[in-house]
């Protein structure tokens, strides 16, 4: 099976909410990226909702069921009891649990499962419970898919930062190395693989091509940092190509 595309639609948000108007709109675009070809829709709602609100989850839950039955839906936070709530009465597909400090400006780094062991094995259980796919957010380290694995997960999303975001060509390969030292960490474990951030269409065949086991990426930034020069349809159609989905 071919790595599939999330469209990560945090960034679409943050700029509708720089104004008090409704657009652009985030049910318009979602539709936009998934009549492309989009395997999915992501969203990241935090506690200050400067991007996705609360009421956004609902609209694109509607979205993706009602219009695009197959399409998948992956909601991703710090698990806190309002998250958790919120997960709960829009049923994702998956949900993808970040350690992320409330007032933090993106992902910077994943889990540490020794430390988080009762509140992830808990937390992944009341998931369970209801139905939802569960992804741990990992740094690129090969020893993260069994620590994952042993508090329930049932995927891991690799954080690919510091690969991502490496201009020298020889640090590039170091971080694509760990990156790849975890993934397939994970198809030994028995888990499912996710990766994301600061992907690009530059740097995602290496990686595509290294881990055959990749099922999915979620890409928010660079999506529309290349939608403001190609438009938003050939944009998701230029990095479906990239994973080689296309």
């Amino acid at each position: 099976m071919p790595c599939k595309l999330s469209v990560n639609v945090n960034a679409i948000a943050y700029l509708r909410n720089r104004r008090e108007v409704p657009w652009p709109s985030l049910e318009g675009l979602g539709r936009v990226a998934l009549e492309a070809g989009a395997a999915g829709l992501t969203v990241h709602p935090r506690p200050d909702e400067r991007h996705i609100r609360a009421a956004d989850v609902p609209v694109l839950r509607d979205l993706l069921r009602r219009a695009f039955p197959g399409r998948e839906y992956n909601i991703e936070g710090y698990p806190d009891e309002r998250f958790l709530r919120l997960v709960e009465a829009n049923r994702p597909d998956q949900v993808t649990l970040v350690p992320d400090d409330p007032g933090q400006g993106t992902s910077d780094h994943g889990w540490d499962i020794v430390m988080n062991n009762g509140l992830l094995k808990d937390v992944i259980a009341r998931l369970h419970a209801g139905g939802m796919r569960v992804s741990l957010f990992v740094d690129p380290d090969p020893y993260a898919p069994d620590l994952a694995k042993s508090v329930g997960a049932d995927r891991v999303e690799i954080y690919t930062g510091p690969y991502g975001g490496a201009l020298d060509p020889g640090q590039a390969k170091r971080e694509l190395d760990r990156v790849v030292a975890t993934g397939r960490a994970a198809e030994r474990a028995g888990l499912g693989l996710n990766a994301g951030h600061d992907l690009t269409r530059a740097n995602l065949p290496p990686l595509v091509a290294a881990l055959p086991n990749l099922a999915e990426v979620s890409i928010g930034h660079a999506i529309i940092a290349d939608a403001l020069t190609f438009g938003l349809a050939e944009t998701v159609r230029m990095f479906r190509h990239a994973i080689g989905d296309l």
